[in-house]
């Protein structure tokens, strides 16, 4: 895959989140791919690489006219999960030092998670450990059909603990003990079964038209709508159908209908033309 989609670039207020590391490029239509560059170490994550990817989402969560965000890494391979030096210098460390360090993936993959507009993990090659969680922390994910993916913590007598939020949101409690407990491998279609994954395509060339089809999909939605959906499943999601739930979801829908997208959005299809985020 190339690093960008095929569109026109356009820059954003602040692009200094794009670093050796991490690559920021974006399109005139507001897609925009942020891309892991460590492919001589399969994009595993280190101290720096997790910075970068903050940054980037940070960057992110601010710019105007962002209307999708794809997840890559550079190499064939989306992330190889921990960084072998990285997990070496954590043997040495306090429990104290490893609660900090572990923090900021944390906060990485909370940045992802939280972003406004729909974000999208492109995942080939394989996505291992923490390249997993990354992929779950998407709002989609994508796979080639030989991508492969493991949970293997466990066997390194260790547990999947800050990206387990992500992973237990996509495929549930039952699916994410097994993964955890029995650091199996598997693959794609495996992975589009128990959620962690929500689309299989051929192969990179596939991969790159699906990222396509979705940016062109994404012109047709509202961004404002875009993330109060976001917004509104996390707030409604597990929670029992009440009359504070019943009101709460009036609440939000009466507000869409008299917001600015709303009204906008609800003549241009009486009128039946484009609204205008869609010109």
């Amino acid at each position: 895959m190339t690093n960008e989609i095929a569109h026109p670039m356009v820059e954003f207020p602040d692009v200094s989140a794009t670093t050796e590391l991490v690559h920021i490029s974006a399109t005139q239509a507001g897609a925009v791919t942020v891309t892991m560059n460590r492919p001589q170490r399969k994009n595993a994550f280190n101290d720096d690489l997790i910075s970068a990817l903050r940054e980037a989402f940070d960057t992110l969560a601010g710019a105007e006219g962002v209307r999708v965000i794809f997840i890559r890494g550079a190499g064939g391979t989306f992330s190889a999960g921990a960084d072998l030096d990285w997990m070496r210098a954590a043997i040495d460390r306090t429990e104290s030092e490893n609660r900090a360090d572990a923090m900021e993936l944390a906060k990485m993959l909370k940045a992802l998670h939280d972003l406004p507009a729909l974000t999208v993990a492109l995942v080939e090659g394989g996505a291992y450990g923490g390249g997993g969680g990354l992929a779950a922390a998407c709002d989609l994910a994508i796979a080639t059909a030989d991508a492969k993916f493991s949970f293997s913590e466990v066997k390194l007598g260790l547990i999947a603990a800050t990206i387990s939020p992500y992973v237990i949101e996509a495929v549930g409690p039952r699916q994410a003990r097994a993964l955890f407990a029995t650091a199996r491998i598997f693959d794609a279609d495996f992975a589009e079964r128990c959620g962690l994954i929500s689309e299989v395509v051929a192969d990179a060339a596939a991969l790159q038209a699906a990222a396509r089809r979705i940016a062109h999909e994404m012109t047709a939605a509202a961004p404002g709508a875009v993330e109060a959906s976001k917004k509104l499943v996390a707030d409604v999601a597990g929670r029992v159908i009440d009359r504070d739930l019943m009101e709460l979801t009036a609440h939000r829908i009466a507000a869409a209908r008299v917001g600015e997208e709303g009204q906008e959005g609800v003549r241009a299809f009486l009128e039946r033309r484009k609204a205008a985020w869609a010109e």
